[in-house]
């Protein structure tokens, strides 16, 4: 996917389209870095990969923690909008 393929739709109720790309995009680029960390000999290169295959998989986590955030704040609204109307 070329970088300017993707554009918000700008439909962020219970979660962020733009989160949830980047979030298919790091899973992809791990899977990526762990072919190339099987394949590869070098005790050197099979340790500069992990490191970027840790670092890849803490971004994961960073942003599954945000889409939580905005999932759990988008609840609690809906709660407080249904609190009065019902």
């Amino acid at each position: 996917m070329a970088e300017l393929d993707f554009n918000c739709n700008h439909a962020c109720r219970n979660s962020c389209s733009s989160l949830n790309e980047a979030l298919r995009q790091e899973t992809a680029s791990v899977r990526f870095y762990e072919r190339v960390f099987e394949e590869c000999n070098s005790p050197e290169i099979r340790g500069f990969l992990a490191a970027i295959i840790e670092e890849r998989r803490q971004n994961i986590l960073k942003i599954i923690q945000k889409l939580n955030e905005i999932h759990a704040r988008s609840q609690s609204m809906d709660g407080i909008v249904n609190s009065f109307s019902g």
